[in-house]
């Protein structure tokens, strides 16, 4: 299936002003751009996938287009990454099948999260939107409650059904378990990956798709497909190599270039 990966970018951010251009030292000390990291991790996906930057700043198209991405500028009013998203794919006018939204903060997203989506999509034409959910481990998990309770906004969790369509997505830790876990219980907490795979007519919807209260409480623009009440996919992807984290907040930029140095990673 012919597949396009999309990196929506922006520069203005109300908690990371500038977050697309913030530099990630590697396990050297090379530093490149969080843009230009998430747009590697695209391309490790395939050689046979085109993959375009989406912005509608300047000076993030200058620094992709440095480092030899191919870029489409989108209108300034694109609220969010799934609406810029839409808005390259009418730019663009590519053929695909299949869409994916990789968000501009997730350096660490291993390849087989989008080719996991990818293949699930190819298998089951009933699915319109996916998205990969990782089972938390207790470090991931600590990481989660830690932020919480310092007051920041870290990752976002998933719940889902027994057919894996999601019954919600919060910034909040869900399920609540109500007690400790003990070291041999099986963790019932889900990871969502800021990834997402759709079928064009389903990202083309969007848009006029009106968006409800808890996607303005959370903060969160897949909810919108859930409040109007369309089906979003959760895949649940294996455990990667390197522990995953997105980049949500300035404190996270250490916590990033940990990771690439723990693991080796340029």
């Amino acid at each position: 299936m012919r597949v396009l990966i999309l990196i929506p970018a922006r520069y203005a951010s109300s908690r990371f002003p500038g977050k697309p251009l913030a530099p990630l030292r590697g396990a050297s000390g090379t530093s490149r751009s969080l843009i230009e990291r998430t747009w590697r991790a695209a391309i490790a996906v395939g050689p046979e996938i085109r993959v375009v930057v989406a912005t509608d700043d300047a000076r993030i198209s200058a620094e992709a287009e440095a480092f030899g991405a191919e870029v489409v500028m989108t209108p300034p009013e694109a609220e969010n990454g799934t609406a810029r998203c839409a808005a390259a794919l009418d730019a663009l006018q590519d053929p695909a099948e299949i869409i994916v939204n990789l968000q501009g903060d997730a350096p660490l997203t291993p390849p087989a999260f989008v080719s996991g989506l990818i293949e699930a999509m190819a298998a089951r034409p009933e699915i319109e939107v996916a998205t990969p959910v990782l089972r938390c481990d207790a470090a991931a998990l600590v990481g989660f409650l830690e932020d919480r309770a310092a007051g920041r906004v870290g990752g976002t969790t998933a719940v889902f059904d027994a057919a894996g369509r999601a019954l919600y997505f919060s910034k909040e830790v869900i399920p609540y378990t109500g007690r400790p876990l003990g070291p041999d219980e099986t963790i019932p907490v889900f990871h969502h990956a800021g990834v997402y795979a759709f079928r064009p007519a389903a990202l083309r919807r969007y848009p006029a798709l009106t968006p409800g209260p808890l996607e303005a409480w959370e903060g969160l623009e897949q909810l919108r497909f859930l409040e109007n009440g369309h089906a979003v996919h959760c895949i649940e992807v294996a455990p990667p190599a390197h522990p995953f984290w997105e980049l949500n907040n300035p404190l996270d930029v250490s916590r990033i270039e940990r990771i690439l140095a723990e693991q080796g990673m340029e």
